[in-house]
């Protein structure tokens, strides 16, 4: 397929879509790696966040942070959670009156879904086939862009769900999750927790080889001060820069900066 004919969804980071032929290919999976503080969540929540307010119905499940928690957060990040319609779920049985509500919306739609107060509420109650919480998702996830028509959707995070189901066959059941969301032709950003040396991208190896692209993030320590760093590990039809940018939020949007060279100091 020629470039010019892939559509694509910017990553709102300023210098990585112009490293990145303009964005990350439309219906791609892609994990954001990293250790905890990197700023994983921050970074996918900007994505669906400016999609949203171009039109675009987004999903983002969360696993453990609560919603007002994450809200909250992106708060003190200064976004302008009032420019976009934000929709609580919080209960699963709401699925279908939300659905309903995206369907009849004029403007985009940010779907968040509850799963840790879910869990909360039915500790004691099993889904799926297996008797885990992953068919619940996937249900979930399926009613909603075919009833909703969504584009885009956010996992945080895969080390939450592998706690959460059952996982006695990891390759093949992770198989059929990126099967299902290629399925759903739904560009999604999975977010895959590594360990503190950074030895993996993701806890079963085979994540980052079916994944469609990666964008890792990292804590980088240079004369006593703390960076954050990004770089695209692989990101497919495309044609991208490798290097290691110095990953900064400032004014309210996210900067890819000193690509390939070392930072100056502040």
């Amino acid at each position: 397929m020629e470039n010019e004919k892939v559509k694509r969804i910017k990553t709102y980071i300023k210098g990585l879509d112009e490293n990145l032929q303009g964005g990350i290919p439309e219906g791609h999976i892609v994990l954001v790696c990293g250790s905890a503080g990197t700023m994983k969540s921050s970074v996918s929540f900007n994505i669906l966040y400016n999609e949203v307010l171009n039109g675009k119905t987004a999903i983002y499940i969360t696993l453990e942070q609560s919603c007002a928690s994450l809200l909250k957060h992106m708060e003190n990040m200064q976004f302008d959670l009032s420019k976009i319609n934000i929709e609580v779920l919080s209960d699963i049985s709401g699925t279908n009156g939300i659905a309903k509500k995206v369907k009849l919306s004029k403007t985009g739609t940010l779907i968040i879904s509850d799963l840790g107060a879910i869990r909360k509420k039915m500790k004691n109650v099993k889904f799926g086939a297996s008797g885990d919480w992953l068919g619940a998702i996937k249900n979930l996830v399926g009613k909603l862009k075919l009833e909703s028509k969504c584009d885009l959707f956010a996992l945080d995070s895969l080390a939450a769900l592998y706690v959460l189901s059952d996982f006695e066959k990891p390759r093949a059941k992770i198989f059929h999750i990126f099967e299902f969301l290629r399925d759903l032709k739904l560009t999604s950003f999975i977010l895959s927790e590594m360990p503190l040396d950074q030895s993996t991208y993701s806890k079963y190896e085979v994540e980052d080889f079916l994944a469609d692209g990666i964008l890792y993030l990292q804590l980088a320590k240079r004369y006593r001060k703390v960076t954050r760093e990004i770089s695209i590990v692989k990101m497919r039809a495309t044609d991208c820069n490798t290097n290691i940018f110095s990953l900064v939020y400032k004014n309210k949007n996210f900067q890819a900066i000193y690509g390939g060279k070392t930072p100056l100091i502040e």
